[in-house]
């Protein structure tokens, strides 16, 4: 039997024929609201035109930025941006531990991918291309310069 009052009707999963409790979303949405604080407040100490670097960076829009580090909106920060955005606005140690205690609070299943990206040690270069009429140039361009940097890589790697 489950007791209606852990229950909220509204919430309840359906589908499954089971009730199950209510998620607290205010404990959540406060989590979030919290780390968006950190990185605006971190952000904002940085030189103009930060936020368009980690649009551009990131592939978006600078809306979008503003949204990641607004804490009244309920737009999450994508755990892949975050080691982006660490390298873009130099954080300090002090201040990645500050945000990724936070971050980790507010998602926790996404810890591990945080991990990864801390430790991996690879760089992520991207290169915009021009946009060609014919898509098959464009991939055929793109295939050229993976091939280039992945020579250059092996060569680096030996000492050449």
């Amino acid at each position: 039997m489950v007791d209606s009052k852990a229950v909220n009707p509204k919430s309840a999963n359906r589908n499954s024929g089971v009730l199950k409790p209510a998620v607290d979303q205010s404990a959540a949405t406060q989590s979030v609201a919290t780390y968006k604080q950190i990185l605006r407040e971190f952000i904002d100490r940085r030189p103009s035109g930060t936020r368009q670097r980690i649009a551009k960076a990131l592939g978006t829009h600078k809306s979008f930025v503003s949204q990641i580090t607004n804490p009244a909106l309920r737009v999450p920060l994508p755990a892949p941006h975050v080691a982006s955005i660490f390298k873009i606005c130099h954080f300090s140690p002090e201040e990645r531990g500050c945000f990724l205690d936070a971050y980790r609070i507010a998602h926790p299943n996404q810890a591990a991918a945080l991990e990864s990206e801390e430790v991996s040690g690879k760089r992520i270069v991207m290169i915009e291309l021009p946009d060609f009429e014919d898509p098959g140039k464009q991939e055929r361009l793109a295939e050229a310069i993976e091939d280039i940097a992945a020579k250059m890589i092996a060569l680096a790697r030996e000492g050449g």
